[in-house]
This record gives C-alpha cells, sequence and structure tokens, in this order.
C-alpha cells in the first residue's frame, strides 16, 4: 500500500521559513481597543448630555403646563394662559434643540479628532509591520535559498 505524505510537516516547515511577528498584531488590537473606548466614552457622554437636557425640558414643560391648568377668574385668562404657554413652549423648544446642537457638534468634533489621531497611528503601525514584514520575508527567502 502507497504512504500518503506527511502535509503537516511540509505546512510547519513552510510556516517556520516565513515568520509572523504577532507583535504588529498585538498592537493593532490594542489601538483598536483603544479608539473603541474612546468612541464609546464620547458616546456615552454624549448620551447622559441628551438624557439630562430631554428630563429638564420636560420638567421644565410640565411646570409650565401646571401653571397653566390652575383655574381662572375670567373666560378670558384661560386664553392668555393658553398663549404664554404656547410661547413659552415655542421659546423653550428652540433653546433646547439648540443645546441638542451643541451636543451634537462636540460629539462630531470629537470623534473627527478621534478618528484622524487613529488613521495616523494606524498608518505608523501598518508601515512598521510592513517592513518588518519585508525584512523577514527577504531573510527567509535568503536563507531558504542559500539551502
Amino acid at each position: 500500500m502507497a504512504k500518503t505524505q506527511d502535509y503537516t510537516a511540509v505546512f510547519k516547515d513552510m510556516m517556520g521559513a516565513f515568520p509572523v511577528d504577532t507583535k504588529a498584531f498585538d498592537g493593532m488590537y490594542k489601538s483598536q481597543t483603544a479608539l473603541t473606548e474612546k468612541l464609546s466614552a464620547v458616546a456615552i457622554d454624549a448620551a447622559t448630555k441628551s438624557t439630562d437636557l430631554s428630563a429638564k425640558w420636560a420638567q421644565d414643560t410640565l411646570a409650565k403646563l401646571a401653571a397653566m391648568s390652575k383655574a381662572k377668574a375670567e373666560p378670558a385668562d384661560y386664553a392668555k394662559s393658553m398663549t404664554d404657554f404656547m410661547s413659552a413652549t415655542v421659546e423653550s423648544a428652540s433653546e433646547h434643540m439648540a443645546a441638542f446642537a451643541e451636543i451634537a457638534k462636540k460629539v462630531q468634533t470629537e470623534t473627527l479628532e478621534l478618528m484622524l489621531a487613529a488613521g495616523k497611528d494606524m498608518s505608523e503601525d501598518v508601515t512598521e509591520a510592513a517592513k518588518k514584514a519585508t525584512a523577514d520575508v527577504t531573510a527567509a527567502a535568503k536563507k531558504a535559498a542559500a539551502k
């Protein structure tokens, strides 16, 4: 019966001839997790501020609604109370929407800064890993050619 070739030894020799530097992968993993942590912090901060702003807006609206719903002595006072409530609500809405816009602008700015910094770091990491890989492959090729 014919003996089958052991491909395990062949692949082991082949992989040994082209070493892989796992430090580059470790560095990229650490860079990615650091970026994710920073982006998460930006998102959580924005969500916290948005939630606080929404709660404050709701409380302000309910306080104005409570004032409007009180009994009045004259029928004309109901119309005035409704008009005051509506104008205060419109003013409050524009103020709160401007505050939401500021939160969004801050998130956008911080995210852009993080992405630019990460792009620069990743570019440097990839360049360094490529140089190291080229040197390793060249050395392995010379070693293989010498055999």
